[in-house]
């Protein structure tokens, strides 16, 4: 269960990460980064940022490039925050394939499910 500071720093971190995100994305055309959760830790050092990229074959190569700049997006994110946080927290990057996988179980229900809705499924 998160603290009230550990959400509020996570609403903080997720609203600035976003527009730095959207800044740079801005620049390479048919890409799009977005910030879907950040969770802090307990005691505020670590941030977990989980990253939804459009579009999916780019996923790895965006990844890698975002975790080598991982100090330079934490400067930013440090200087976009600098009078609201004493400390910037360290950032891990992860990919959120929430999507894909909600995607890939409908695909499933849709191939096991009867193609004429009035027949009843042999049991």
């Amino acid at each position: 269960m998160d603290t009230t500071r550990q959400q509020k720093i996570s609403r903080l971190v997720q609203k600035e990460l976003s527009e730095i995100f959207r800044r740079e994305t801005a620049k390479t055309r048919g890409t799009l980064v977005s910030v879907s959760s950040v969770r802090v830790s307990p005691d505020l050092s670590v941030a977990n940022v989980r990253l939804s990229i459009f579009p999916i074959e780019k996923a790895e190569a965006i990844m890698e490039n975002i975790n080598k700049s991982e100090r330079s997006i934490r400067h930013e994110l440090a200087q976009q925050t600098r009078y609201q946080l004493r400390r910037c927290p360290e950032l891990k990057f992860h990919i959120d394939d929430s999507l894909d996988y909600i995607d890939h179980i409908d695909e499933l229900l849709a191939k096991d499910k009867p193609k004429d809705d009035n027949q009843e499924p042999k049991a």
